[in-house]
């Protein structure tokens, strides 16, 4: 069966309908274009169609986009000339779109074309939104859950099938930043209101076909193609317009501070298309769109932020056992995380009992939700009868009774592994047999709390991440003894609430904090150093990372810090290598300093908490040097103290698969996107590069630099990670 169907009624509109088989959405795949070029050929060749609506098979979709899966190859496929065979592919789809857009008529009077519209059942994007712009009027159906824009720079490319130079030349490039810049999608409602639609219709095809039967001439010219066409907002040469790009230049570097190329490529492609007619816009648009398919930082994004993570989310490492979705969940402690827990499974449709020694405290956590859904009312995007329904499914109480009948329970109290064996006791005690307890732990030994369990098979760590309304990634920790049922049921409860989950094995500080905390170590040991502060905050935002390691800390609190730093040096013993990390910030704790929740910390802060600049007493204990390191040097330092724990757990059997390494790291602490995580960025370095680097770094810093025997292995045998599947080429 075709992806796109035609089928002309009496009235004379040809309906053509794009249905993927076996898709719960429509995705665009290379061998679809030559079948949707040769029905438009058919319908503008037949003097019996009047007009052609072109809409989806899908009852609330019309098409998600282009199968990235697709683009992931698109290089690969191309030959031993891979820019130019790109090139010539994406222009190829370009004249089967510019076909649609002139829909036959007379190229000089621009006359004698057919009326072309598109009708939308519901979300459309990326190419879903592309094809309907060449369109001569969009319709789309008021479905409140659908989204309708253009999100590509989302995975590390733009839109590149003339999205760009559409959406510019329609509303302006200002009006059209935020949904070519910030992938911005917007309800139908919305979306004509912003004027990225025509219409909002109950019934988009009637109201398309009612439309091309009436459409003049003067209805399908687009206005590019008219005669005196002006750019809105002004063209780059116009006063309006040259302020308008040169803001965008400042907005997209400041934003990205240059590393990722699709943001800079997608501007280029603006202006320099904003200076010459539509058709030559257009191949400069695929020109820039190759340079960044080119660019092996958006084939790694597209593989982490996209292909893995789908994979992953969709159970890739699951256990081979029965279905384990959670009807009632049991929250033991109702402070911000339990509460945080709480919301988002009722928001999920679960059942959920909060728990709380006190019943204020239960109700404070149950109230937490309803702040989350408030605003969310706030911004037109929750109901009433939508957050009663979710308050509804949270009952708040002190009564351990309730539990029975929990399916799983996810224990959020102190941490503390006393405090966390006694609910682990009292609660077994209440749930029946087959109830999986989980522990929402950041540092403590999962297979150590698992020795209050009478049942240690069905115990698991479950590490969220703060706030747990907005944080997409949920770490699923394995003990010695957890089993495959506990391991499906925190995967499916993960997947239910729409999250993205990585299982990984029981050691010290598990994956994500494994490699955090020698992150905001290295930034510390480099203040002791003298490193002028500013330098290591802004070499890593320079390298793509939200935050610098001493707001980073700051973030997190210091005497969160002090805490896990004294509970290590207690487990290590002698082997504890951090006490140079440790001067400053047991320092800077004696000094009050707690960081941003007291409003004093590496950073200033003003009285309502907004951050002011680095605290000029942290150079008054610890002078800046007179010869400083070299940009580069400190951003090495940053990136391999992360990269290489990365490596570690994955020699060690904590990290099972590189997939869940890389997405957790972007997901988890915001690790450097554009480089697609810590393993695609080694293999966009190159691993003899990392190898000189590390061996480089550990004579002038010591060993926590040594270069790990992976990459060394990797770098004598010229192999990369995703050289091969899974594991990669650590396997071989």
């Amino acid at each position: 069966m075709s992806d796109f169907t035609m089928q002309t009624g009496d009235d004379g509109v040809a309906v053509i309908t794009w249905d993927v088989p076996n898709k719960s959405m429509n995705v665009m795949s290379l061998e679809a274009w030559p079948v949707l070029d040769g029905l438009i050929d058919d319908a503008l060749a037949d003097d019996a169609v009047k007009g052609i609506v072109i809409t989806s098979g899908k009852p609330d979709s019309f098409a998600g986009g282009m199968d990235l899966n697709v683009i992931a190859r698109m290089k690969e496929d191309a030959g031993d000339d891979p820019a130019r065979g790109l090139f010539d592919g994406i222009m190829e789809c370009h004249r089967i779109l510019r076909k649609i857009e002139r829909a036959g008529m007379d190229p000089k009077t621009l006359k004698g074309g057919k009326p072309i519209a598109a009708a939308l059942p519901g979300t459309a994007l990326g190419i879903g939104l592309e094809i309907p712009l060449v369109t001569h009027r969009i319709f789309a159906a008021p479905n409140p859950k659908a989204k309708i824009g253009l999100p590509e720079i989302m995975v590390g490319i733009f839109p590149g099938l003339g999205g760009t130079t559409r959406l510019v030349r329609k509303m302006g490039a200002m009006a059209a930043a935020p949904y070519l810049l910030e992938g911005k999608m917007l309800s139908p409602d919305r979306a004509k209101q912003a004027g990225l639609i025509d219409e909002v219709a109950d019934d988009p095809v009637q109201a398309a076909k009612d439309w091309v039967l009436q459409a003049k001439d003067a209805d399908i010219v687009k206005p590019w193609d008219q005669k005196g066409y002006k750019m809105p907002g002004g063209a780059p040469y116009h006063p309006a317009g040259f302020m308008t790009y040169v803001g965008a230049s400042a907005m997209i570097n400041g934003k990205t501070k240059g590393v990722y190329p699709a943001a800079k490529a997608l501007l280029a492609a603006a202006y320099e298309g904003a200076l010459v007619p539509f058709d030559t816009a257009i191949r400069i648009e695929a020109r820039k769109f190759v340079s960044v398919l080119m660019n092996p930082s958006s084939s790694a994004m597209i593989r982490s932020l996209f292909i893995n993570k789908e994979a992953l989310e969709k159970g890739a490492n699951r256990p081979d056992v029965p279905d384990q979705k959670v009807k009632k969940l049991g929250v033991l402690g109702a402070g911000m995380m339990g509460a945080g827990i709480g919301y988002v499974a009722a928001n999920a449709g679960i059942e959920v009992v909060l728990i709380d020694r006190e019943q204020a405290a239960a109700d404070k956590g149950r109230g937490h939700a309803e702040g989350i859904l408030d605003k969310g009312m706030k911004r037109k995007k929750v109901t009433e009868e939508k957050k009663a329904e979710v308050l509804g499914r949270i009952t708040a109480t002190t009564d351990l009774d309730v539990l029975k009948g929990c399916d799983l329970i996810v224990e959020a109290v102190f941490e503390d592994v006393g405090v966390k064996a006694e609910m682990t006791k009292a609660v077994e005690a209440i749930v029946g047999e087959d109830c999986v307890f989980a522990t929402n732990t950041s540092t403590l030994p999962i297979t150590e709390l698992a020795k209050a369990s009478v049942r240690p098979e069905r115990f698991i760590g479950i590490h969220f991440f703060s706030p747990v309304d907005k944080m997409m990634l949920v770490e699923i920790i394995k003990g010695r003894e957890t089993g495959d049922v506990a391991v499906a049921k925190a995967l499916d409860f993960v997947r239910q609430i729409r999250k993205t989950p990585i299982v990984v094995n029981d050691a010290r500080f598990f994956y994500a904090n494994r490699c955090i905390i020698p992150y905001i170590n290295e930034g510390l040991r480099m203040v002791a150093e003298g490193v002028e502060p500013a330098l290591i905050e802004n070499a890593a935002k320079l390298l793509g990372f939200p935050l610098g390691p001493l707001q980073l800390v700051d973030e997190t609190s210091i005497d969160l810090g002090i805490k896990i730093a004294k509970a290590t040096k207690a487990a290590m013993g002698d082997a504890y290598p951090d006490e140079a990390v440790d001067e400053v910030l047991f320092w800077m704790g004696d000094q009050g300093r707690m960081g941003r929740k007291s409003n004093a910390g590496m950073y200033d802060y003003d009285e309502a908490g907004k951050r002011q600049g680095l605290w000029v007493g942290l150079k008054d204990k610890y002078p800046t040097a007179d010869d400083q390191p070299d940009l580069h040097e400190v951003q090495n330092r940053l990136m391999f103290a992360q990269v290489l724990e990365a490596v570690r757990a994955l020699e060690e059997d904590v990290l099972l698969d590189i997939r869940e390494g890389d997405v957790g790291a972007i997901l988890g602490w915001g690790f450097a996107p554009w480089s697609g995580g810590p393993f695609g960025w080694l293999d966009i370095v190159g691993a003899a590069w990392a190898a000189d680097k590390t061996a480089e770094l550990a004579s002038k810093h010591g060993e926590r630099f040594a270069t790990p025997e992976t990459i060394t292995a990797m770098a004598r045998d010229d192999a990369s990670f995703y050289g091969g599947t899974g594991r990669g080429a650590v396997a071989a």
